[in-house]
């Protein structure tokens, strides 16, 4: 059933993630305005919507990345409001952002040592987790990230993010630019994450299939909430998909 989205301050409070009317953009330009939002333990949520809808923002600004405006962070019940993205690691998020996500110049192994970079000493067990889900990046771990395919490239971003084991993964468009017979393979990486225990935050070009595969879903548009619900109400909501998912 359509509705527009809130955030009941009671529920939330047993959430990993809670965003609570959170207003936020770069520099004087507001981008978000009172946008709620919250992810589970182990939930896989999506954030769908137009072009311009903020959706990205939200991803950013949970990263310490905007500027912020009002409104709260909290994760696993800390208040992470405000702070930088060098801190919020600390407290088990990771990031993957849509574009210039690998240092093209440095090797596949490299990449993932400066996922890990806040530690003195990276455990060999952090690459083998990682070389496990990834099995392609153990096969080119000598090879320079910027000879690989964009699909490569995605495999080592989300790859990197994973070698602290965050509780929590943020996927800004992971889908952005692959070629469509990769896009299911894509969102299959994704799943098995999300299967394993690692909570995901994703926003998602790709809403139809996003919305298909995600617990819970939000729908944006000109920076606020719209409509919130589990991924197969949102995909069969007669208003959502005319409105925002070409009928």
């Amino acid at each position: 059933m359509s509705a527009d989205a809130e955030v009941d301050a009671d529920t939330a409070a047993d959430d990993l993630l809670v965003v609570q009317d959170l207003d936020a953009g770069y520099g004087d330009l507001q981008i978000l305005d009172g946008v709620d939002l919250a992810v589970g333990d182990r939930e896989y949520v999506t954030v769908v919507g137009p072009n311009g809808a903020g959706k990205s923002t939200v991803m950013k600004s949970v990263f310490g990345l905007t500027t912020h405006m009002g409104g709260s962070v909290r994760f696993d019940d800390t208040d992470i409001t405000g702070l930088d993205p060098e801190e919020i690691i600390y407290e088990g998020i990771g990031y993957v952002p849509q574009s210039d996500n690998v240092f093209a110049s440095l090797s596949v192994r490299e990449n993932l040592e400066m996922g890990a970079y806040i530690l003195d000493d990276v455990p060999e067990e952090r690459f083998e987790a990682v070389f496990e889900r990834f099995p392609i990046l153990e096969e080119r771990s000598t090879q320079t990230a910027g000879t690989l395919s964009g699909g490569q490239r995605q495999m080592l971003a989300m790859g990197r993010a994973l070698m602290l084991d965050p509780e929590l993964l943020l996927l800004d468009e992971p889908s952005a630019g692959l070629a469509p017979d990769l896009v299911d393979e894509m969102f299959d990486r994704i799943d098995e994450i999300n299967d394993a225990g690692t909570a995901i935050l994703m926003v998602e070009q790709n809403a139809k299939e996003a919305l298909r595969r995600c617990d819970r879903g939000y729908v944006l548009a000109n920076g606020t909430n719209r409509f919130t619900g589990d991924g197969r109400t949102l995909l069969d909501d007669e208003e959502v998909r005319r409105e925002f998912l070409g009928g």
